[in-house]
């Protein structure tokens, strides 16, 4: 593109993306051609004059981030790496086909996207979490660049980053409001009303610029605008046609996730194909900044003594904060609960309030992890719910961070059904490749806490408010997938299997049943996902098949489901009866809950010594 001006560069540059956005849907005759089309000068300009990136060393922190938060415009991202030289016009026509990387949303699959985009209102507040790593933690120069489609600035989720950028005063980030005023099924809440969108970033505290989105030299003193910006975030507002540059499709409704009837006349109407390249600028080299580390040294809880496998949590935390340089915590102002005011104590560099925000919380883990840091989120487990697109779209991401939920179960006590995570362990066992532990001491807390820091995926720690009993040693090893057999013997005529609370009401059961001449064999069964099967077919073995599971959750999607799967195939099933909270809880004392929920010692005894009766009276009969 050699003797052109930069408004003809790139000028040129959009009308090929746009061609190029055209050709791949008409191929795959699926796709959201004009979605890109809007945004291509944007683009543009951004791609060629403003973004620093290694696209050899993709992982660098030294590199700028470009989010699609508009992942429904990924045409638009595969033409600018297209452009950009990283893939060939014959594999940007294999969009949208079996095998190929170019997917309908963009995923990690590339190794120049970060994230996965597509689920609307994600991107930018996963960007916040790429900003605070760049300004707080690595301490380079990069900047985080989030293009967003207005019909997501509806989403609770994109205010929710508004305010924590401008609260951690993230200049770094520039977020690139794509106004369109087409949704999928019609106008958007705002339309055209620019000064709206700029009224209510500024009202976050943002800095805010409106914009032609198709006025080149405009967007070019915009970006640099934002670059020069300093204390705030900048949010460039960019007026924009859906389908610019095809008058058959241009701020025509009805167009939104079509190819276009005609894909040869259109891309005659925007001048023919092209071939274009562009050197996108490389980001100067830079140290990023380490933070200083020494030794694990793990808590140690004296078997006996009652301790809050919460207050383990945060006690190994900071423990691993200390020999892990790249630990990072968040936490969704509950950090006097959840216990991780123990690593802000220790390491306040590396821990973020997120407030009331989980989805933000769960979108700056997201952002953290892939630029290199190993986030660990904690809030109440019944508030993850609300964040649970978020922990979807991480795995869809190929994410690594640990979420931790405290306060799980009816075992809370007097703050009553509101605070309880009852669905938690079933809403994160569906998670692709996930990992959920729900360990009973504190021992085994801290233990598991230090393994989820070289775990990868998506792990979730169930931990729980009231102080237990340190059943374990502080040099027991708990691996991810195990289970530990706290009772057993020869003559087993039961097995008891349970995680976190239910685990003390097991043994207390146990004793009980002992006492009247039953054995029973009590299983930890502390790694829900992935699980101890084999242990699982042992203890169906050695006790005839009669297996009672307790737990602290619906019976929905919990360790009992687990459980049957686990021993759904062996050749004589086992007779199982599941313990769990059926009915709506309220406000009482922890053991008062236990009891009415039908599954503290007492009920736990009295359905053993039912489904051994049966069993007798089978072999009687």
């Amino acid at each position: 593109m050699t003797g052109m001006s930069d408004v003809e560069r790139r000028r040129e540059l959009g009308q090929q993306f746009r061609v190029d956005s055209v050709r791949m849907s008409a191929v795959a005759k699926s796709g959201h051609p004009t979605s890109g089309m809007s945004a291509a000068d944007l683009i543009a300009v951004l791609a060629d004059g403003y973004l620093r990136y290694d696209f050899d060393e993709p992982k660098s922190s030294a590199n700028d981030r470009l989010v699609f938060s508009k992942g429904h415009a990924s045409t638009l991202l595969y033409s600018f790496y297209r452009a950009a030289g990283v893939i060939t016009i014959d594999e940007l026509l294999t969009y949208r086909t079996l095998g190929s990387r170019l997917e309908g949303h963009p995923t990690p699959v590339l190794p120049w996207v970060d994230v996965g985009t597509g689920s609307l209102g994600q991107g930018l507040p996963i960007a916040v979490g790429m900003a605070l790593a760049g300004k707080y933690l690595a301490r380079t120069p990069s900047r985080a660049w989030v293009l967003c489609g207005d019909s997501e600035l509806a989403e609770g989720s994109v205010w929710e980053a508004f305010g924590h950028a401008a609260h951690y005063e993230l200049d770094n980030l520039t977020a690139i409001f794509d106004v369109n005023r087409l949704g999928q099924r019609g106008e958007t809440m705002v339309g055209w009303d620019v000064d709206t969108y700029v009224a209510r970033a500024q009202s976050f505290g943002w800095h805010a610029i409106a914009i032609d989105g198709h006025d080149l030299e405009a967007i070019d003193r915009a970006y640099a605008e934002a670059v020069a910006t300093e204390g705030k975030p900048t949010v460039v507002v960019a007026r924009t046609v859906k389908g610019k540059g095809v008058k058959a499709v241009e701020n025509v409704n009805g167009w939104h996730g079509k190819p276009l009837d005609d894909p040869d006349s259109a891309i005659a109407e925007l001048g023919g194909l092209r071939d274009l390249r562009i050197e996108v600028a490389k980001p100067d080299p830079v140290e990023p900044h380490r933070f200083e580390t020494g030794s694990l040294e793990l808590p140690r809880y004296e078997v006996g003594s009652e301790v809050a496998t919460r207050k383990a949590y945060g006690d190994a935390l900071a423990a691993l904060g200390t020999a892990r340089g790249d630990v990072v915590v968040l936490d969704g102002e509950v950090s006097n609960s959840t216990f991780a005011e123990t690593f802000k104590k220790a390491h306040p560099e590396r821990f973020f309030e997120m407030y009331i925000a989980e989805q933000q919380m769960v979108a700056a883990a997201v952002g953290l992890q892939a630029v290199g840091w190993r986030p660990f989120a904690s809030t109440f487990a019944a508030f993850l719910t609300r964040a649970y697109d978020f922990v979807r779209m991480a795995a869809v991401s190929r994410a690594t961070l640990v979420l931790s939920g405290s306060h799980a179960g009816v075992s809370i006590g007097e703050d009553g059904p509101s605070q309880m995570g009852l669905e938690d362990i079933a809403a994160l066992r569906a998670v692709h490749s996930s990992v959920v532990l729900h360990p009973c001491d504190a021992n085994q807390t801290t233990k598991l806490v230090a393994t989820l820091a070289d775990t990868p995926g998506i792990a979730y720690l169930r931990t729980l408010r009231p102080a237990t009993a340190v059943l374990y040693g502080p040099d027991e090893d708990f691996e991810i997938g195990g289970s530990r057999v706290l009772r057993s013997s020869d003559e087993d005529d039961v097995a008891i299997v349970g995680a976190g609370i239910t685990v003390h009401e097991a043994l207390k059961a146990a004793d009980e049943l002992a006492g009247e001449g039953i054995a029973a064999r009590v299983v930890d069964l502390y790694s829900i996902k992935p699980l101890d099967a084999e242990t699982l077919v042992a203890a169906a073995e050695a006790t005839g098949g009669r297996i009672v599971t307790v737990e602290d959750h619906w019976p929905e999607g919990g360790l009992g489901e687990a459980v049957l799967s686990a021993l759904a195939d062996i050749d004589e099933p086992p007779h199982v009866v599941s313990l769990a909270v059926s009915g709506m809880p309220g406000s009482a004392k922890p053991e008062e809950l236990l009891a009415a929920a039908g599954i503290d010692a007492a009920h736990i005894a009295a359905a053993a010594r039912r489904i051994v009766a049966e069993h007798a009276a089978r072999v009687s009969g």
